[in-house]
């Protein structure tokens, strides 16, 4: 009698289990069911709001409503340099900053922008200095949330 009683309680775990696995398995779909996800394997949907990205960045001489209106990398000590950042994307509260360095990395100027776009937007950046920048190879940098977006390159001659 006592293998019998062994087999019965074996037979009961496994039913039991059997209908645990199979409630678990039912909970699992209804909550995809809910979610939209009738697909076994579906991939998660992705997020309405698109994240702000930076598109290109432009050099020049002049700019309008923050973009430029004679794309260029030569300048000349006297000139203001101006820098477009065309963004795209969505965003709420991101941060611009451009960092402006001479050919052996020294820091010239950085400066910060708050932007909170809706779509492709322009941000403009800009360095003078009265008495004329000094001739050489610079680098503008620019950075997205503290995190490098891209740099140009320019020389003042």
């Amino acid at each position: 009698m006592h293998v019998n009683a062994h087999a019965r309680t074996l037979r009961a775990a496994m039913a039991a289990a059997l209908v645990l696995g199979t409630l678990a398995a039912c909970s699992r779909e209804n909550k995809n069911e809910a979610a939209g996800d009738v697909t076994p394997g579906a991939a998660t949907p992705a997020p309405t709001t698109a994240a702000v990205s930076v598109a290109d960045i432009d050099l020049g001489r002049r700019v309008s409503n923050a973009r430029i209106t004679d794309k260029t990398d030569d300048f000349k000590a006297t000139d203001t340099v101006f820098a477009s950042v065309r963004t795209t994307g969505t965003s709420t509260n991101s941060n611009l900053m451009a960092r402006w360095t001479f050919e052996d990395g020294q820091v010239v100027e950085e400066s910060n922008q708050a932007i909170a776009p809706t779509g492709e937007a322009y941000t403009e950046f800009h360095i003078s200095k009265p008495g004329g920048l000094p001739k050489g190879k610079y680098k503008v940098e620019v950075f997205l949330d503290n995190k490098s977006a891209g740099t140009k390159e320019f020389e003042i001659k």
